[in-house]
């Protein structure tokens, strides 16, 4: 499929004025198209269908390069399954590639969100998972925690899914100082979900870290633990 014909496919969508809120929302200065994201759902799920892997990736490398809000998350959305076959490696490090360019939460989470799925596809991606509290790139320290959120959220994780869970909270245990309040929101929403399935494990990460954190993030990470006698 030629780039300019799936760009038309998409914009035949547009929400007249949309584009124009959108900017004003983000303050991020690219292209705004004015879609909704059921739209790209939609386009992205059909194009899943479709496609060939190859050039699945292709455009959706493409979408990306265009530096457009909704190319970039529909992008992330083509890569955006379970299972990718016949080898997802390539996805995998396309996904990784656009990490190094992402500037927003709404495009990150987006990200994470194909991101966990090739995790969850293949669990030694937490290897190179992380290195990335280390990174200067402050989405990218983001990721470490988002694309590992559904980890905390799991009712019983089975002793694979822990080992990534533990992994995780290593994770945040590095970030726990660093200064910037998306990451310190991060941690909190991660420990958050966990104290709902694993308050105990949840409590301890506080006990051992939580006078790392800043006083919002501690009290929004602990919301739902026991209030200590």
């Amino acid at each position: 499929m030629l780039m300019e014909d799936a760009i038309a496919m998409l914009q035949l969508h547009e929400v007249p004025g949309k584009a124009a809120k959108m900017r004003a929302y983000y303050k991020v200065e690219r292209a705004y198209w004015g879609l909704t994201t059921l739209v790209l759902d939609d386009q992205a799920r059909q194009w899943r269908q479709e496609l060939s892997l190859a050039n699945r990736l292709q455009l959706a490398a493409e979408l990306w390069e265009s530096n457009a809000h909704e190319g970039r998350i529909c992008a992330t959305k083509l890569l955006t399954q379970a299972r990718i076959r016949p080898d997802d490696c390539a996805a995998w490090q396309l996904l990784q590639t656009w990490l190094a360019d992402v500037d927003c939460a709404a495009i990150c989470d987006h990200l994470c969100l194909a991101g966990h799925r090739r995790l969850g596809a293949d669990l030694t991606r937490i290897d190179e998972m992380s290195k990335w509290p280390q990174s200067p790139h402050l989405w990218t320290r983001r990721a470490a925690l988002a694309m590992t959120l559904p980890w905390a959220k799991m009712r019983d994780p089975n002793p694979a899914n822990l080992a990534i869970r533990e992994r995780a909270l290593d994770c945040a245990a590095e970030l726990a100082e660093d200064p910037s309040k998306i990451i310190q929101q991060g941690i909190a929403e991660w420990i958050y979900e966990l104290s709902r399935k694993s308050p105990e494990r949840a409590q301890a990460f506080l006990d051992a870290h939580g006078n790392k954190l800043r006083n919002a993030a501690r009290k929004d990470a602990s919301r739902k633990l026991p209030t200590p006698a």
